[in-house]
């Protein structure tokens, strides 16, 4: 068979500019692919808004900021917690009060009320169950619901980290001597409701949360309480005080007998009249301090 000659065929060899524009080619087809999908849907990556719980909620503030973050009739959120699922404490009954944690939590237009529910109280969970906590629980006799109750009431009546550990030692030291707690910012509760002023008629409402009224905590936490309120309820400041009253912001005052405490209301009450705000109980206080051997607050 006769074969004709042909010359042999030089391979073709890329200039080095050549094989860069072959790289850059196959990064932007590389490229188009990913963002085809993106492109034919046309939406971009979306960026998570964030919702900040603050120290001291309550649930229904709670249930009314994710309302309005999702953009829900008021009550939605509300209405959510029977089927949420939630991993709650029996002793909490389906009530989330104090363990929708107070941290800033990633929102998208995916996010439901019973997600970020159970995101916040999971963070909770976290949280209490931290060795530190259930050792200082333990040793106090408490469980972590009773913790979560106790941090609450520290939350609410603290305004710094020194004071949240000297009122958890007066609510200890109260608990221990079968005193009841008689705190302002439990009847705020009951009252829904935030004021200094708590009237004499006040604590004798029929309530669970009537501390005047009734010994020990009240049957579920009162807000949202953060890490020191927590860290101040396992390991309290070591003191003998049983009082303590607010007498103007950023000064409260601690005492160990009524009498000593007598005197810190009667400062409370100048400096209240002083301002023009007459004279009630709250922050310590006044008429309900003058019937009772009571703890004293600051506000709920």
């Amino acid at each position: 068979m006769r074969h004709e000659y042909q010359p042999p065929r030089r391979r073709s060899r890329l200039t080095r500019r050549g094989r860069l524009a072959l790289f850059l080619g196959m990064l932007l087809a590389i490229g188009a692919a990913a963002l085809f999908p993106l492109l034919r849907s046309g939406v971009a990556p979306e960026k998570p808004r964030r919702l900040t719980i603050p120290e001291g909620w309550r649930a229904a503030q709670v249930y009314a900021a994710i309302d309005r973050e999702l953009k829900l009739p008021a009550g939605s959120t509300k209405a959510a917690v029977p089927t949420a699922g939630l991993a709650l404490p029996a002793e909490a009954k389906g009530n989330p009060e104090g363990f929708l944690f107070p941290a800033t939590y990633p929102v998208t237009s995916k996010s439901t009320p019973a997600a970020l529910l159970a995101y916040m109280v999971d963070t909770a969970n976290r949280n209490l169950a931290t060795k530190a906590v259930t050792d200082g629980a333990k040793a106090h006799g408490m469980t972590p619901y009773q913790t979560a109750t106790l941090a609450s009431i520290i939350e609410a009546e603290a305004e710094s980290r020194t004071d949240r550990g000297k009122v958890a030692r007066v609510v200890h030291n109260r608990l221990a001597r079968s005193m009841p707690l008689q705190m302002d910012s439990t009847i705020n509760y009951a009252l829904n409701r935030s004021t200094v002023d708590t009237k004499l008629s006040e604590t004798r409402i029929d309530s669970p949360f009537n501390t005047y009224e009734r010994q020990g905590l009240p049957p579920t936490p009162i807000d949202s309480p953060g890490l020191e309120a927590m860290a101040a309820a396992v390991a309290p400041t070591p003191g003998d005080w049983l009082f303590f009253v607010t007498v103007k912001p950023g000064d409260t005052r601690f005492s160990a007998t009524y009498e000593e405490h007598k005197k810190h209301v009667a400062e409370f009450n100048r400096t209240r009249a002083g301002a023009g705000a007459g004279t009630g109980s709250g922050s310590g206080t006044t008429d309900a301090a003058a019937g009772h051997a009571r703890a004293g607050s600051r506000a709920g």
